[in-house]
């Protein structure tokens, strides 16, 4: 008999089971990810600490930032800012920004090198006190030290590495130039791959888009890009369902999953989430983070935690500290949350595995 063709609700289940793998050691899951997103906002906590909490045996809120200088990770652009494997990173060095540098701004760059490299590994204000570049208008159209966008600049460049964060700051050391890939065109195909086995399974329209974005990780081969959109199609597994394509890893096929009756509340940024044209085909709602919203227009909250149940995201929650105390309050896209004791149980365990990863109090609310 001839096997049916994957539906939505296989194609969702099959997200679920990819992006939801058994929980590992830090190392693992950061090789399994290829890539984790960061973000500075810690509501309850920053996004790169809860896309690893689900994934990560045991993991805690600052693990990676504590543990980062022993593992085999950089701190770079990739689709986004985060955390990206170093096999991933060689791929996209040396770096030629869109941007180049004026003959003043390179001799000033050069200091700024020499300094780091004299020292070994630098803070910001050290390097601002030794060398008193002044300030000037930068990327958001405020004032920061000169210092300090040169170093941002020649860390983006590959010339400078984030050696390990103090209090969320940057620490840099010197990162010794790269050669091209040797094969620039199978270079970028690997990049894609990567992206597409984070994100996967990923319709059309949702792969063009993260190509885009992999603009800012290898503005020198933006040229290339749609010769390798059109090779990633051909090359990549993918199914027809209901007029969308769907794109998959080479090798992998759209296979059943278990729906487990398991409560997880997730980053805005998780893998699961990211997509929001995919979110909305998948759970049949508009996520929206509103962090940068105007309060009064705010629907779901200035954090709203997407919360999934089984294989839908039945609402969100907003999730806070205060006094050592954690507070999380849920909200239901139907308007109120799913019957049954086990949602109230596996909510109350999830509200409890979030207490022990921030290291609060024992209290919170439940639906």
């Amino acid at each position: 008999m001839a096997r049916l063709p994957p539906s939505l609700a296989d194609v969702r289940r099959f997200a679920l089971s990819r992006t939801f793998f058994r929980p590992t050691s830090l190392p693992r899951a950061l090789t399994r990810l290829g890539f984790v997103q960061a973000d500075p906002i810690r509501a309850p906590a920053r996004a790169q600490d809860l896309t690893l909490r689900h994934r990560v045996v045991g993991y805690r809120a600052g693990d990676l930032e504590r543990k980062y200088p022993t593992l085999p990770i950089e701190e770079d652009f990739f689709v986004n800012a985060g955390f990206v494997t170093r096999e991933l990173h060689a791929l996209m060095h040396p770096r030629t920004p869109r941007r180049e540098w004026t003959k003043a701004q390179w001799r000033k760059a050069n200091l700024v090198l020499e300094a780091v490299r004299a020292r070994g590994v630098v803070h910001p204000r050290e390097l601002e006190t030794a060398l008193g570049l002044g300030k000037a208008t930068n990327w958001f159209g405020g004032r920061s030290n000169v210092s300090t966008q040169l170093l941002d600049g020649l860390h983006y460049r590959g010339l400078l590495r984030v050696a390990r964060r103090e209090g969320g700051i940057r620490l840099y050391a010197v990162r010794e130039p790269t050669k091209p890939p040797a094969d620039p065109l199978a270079a970028h195909d690997a990049l894609i791959d990567a992206v597409v086995n984070k994100y996967a399974p990923l319709p059309a329209t949702s792969l063009s888009k993260l190509l885009s974005y992999l603009r800012g990780g290898v503005p020198q081969w933006s040229h290339l890009r749609t010769a390798a959109l059109a090779r990633a199609k051909r090359r990549l597994p993918s199914h027809r369902i209901d007029g969308v394509d769907w794109f998959l890893p080479q090798g992998e096929a759209v296979r059943g999953g278990e729906v487990d009756d398991v409560v997880k509340l997730l980053a805005p940024f998780d893998p699961l989430v990211w997509d929001r044209q995919r979110f909305e085909i998948f759970f049949g709602w508009t996520y929206r983070f509103e962090a940068y919203t105007p309060a009064p227009k705010r629907k779901l909250g200035y954090y709203a935690m997407p919360m999934l149940w089984r294989d839908q995201v039945v609402g969100w929650a907003n999730a806070k500290v205060a006094d050592g105390v954690l507070d999380v309050q849920p909200g239901f896209v139907s308007g109120k949350p799913p019957g049954g004791v086990a949602f109230r149980r596996s909510f109350d365990e999830e509200v409890e595995r979030l207490r022990l990863f921030l290291g609060t109090n024992e209290e919170g609310r439940t639906p």
